[in-house]
């Protein structure tokens, strides 16, 4: 009885090594340039030097193109959320995406570019830059998360976290 029992398990875990393998050669076997989108809750917080933040959760949707495993261009375009005198109008940046590969459906990055924000019908724009990472649940499916800063004035600052779901074709 034990003898089953060890070789059914034995057995459950080679299958299930074997399906890893596959999963992580099938992810690698994508070709470059390759274009992605996604969609991702973001939460917004607008800090000025004096008085109370704003903070609300809007919506932001991210598309680009990876060229290979370690460069991609990406462009956000968020809209959503209002907090008492507040209210994003939208945003809209474009960034340059290094990519640190930890594993092969495991990956941090950083993004770096510049930002148009409107609030309350008044446009800013800054340099921006970000962080976070992102971890594949399928085969061209991406579970991520990061924070960006999109405007640091004198008198305040804009940030939001972001999480949300990236498809790739």
């Amino acid at each position: 009885m034990k003898m089953t029992v060890l070789s059914l398990t034995s057995a459950a875990l080679l299958v299930g090594a074997g399906a890893f393998a596959t999963s992580a050669q099938a992810q690698q076997s994508f070709g470059y340039p390759q274009g992605y989108v996604g969609g991702d809750a973001m939460f917004w917080s607008l800090d000025p030097d004096r008085g109370s933040s704003r903070d609300d959760v809007g919506l932001r949707l991210r598309g680009g193109a990876q060229f290979n495993d370690y460069f991609a261009l990406e462009g956000h375009l968020g809209t959503g959320g209002s907090d008492g005198g507040a209210e994003l109008d939208y945003l809209a940046g474009a960034y340059a995406k290094g990519i640190i590969p930890i594993a092969p459906e495991v990956r941090l990055y950083g993004l770096a570019g510049f930002t148009e924000v409107e609030f309350n019908s008044n446009r800013e724009s800054d340099f921006s830059y970000g962080a976070g990472a992102e971890m594949d649940v399928a085969q061209n499916l991406s579970l991520g998360a990061d924070y960006m800063r999109y405007l640091d004035k004198s008198a305040y600052a804009f940030d939001a976290a972001s999480v949300g779901l990236r498809y790739r074709f």
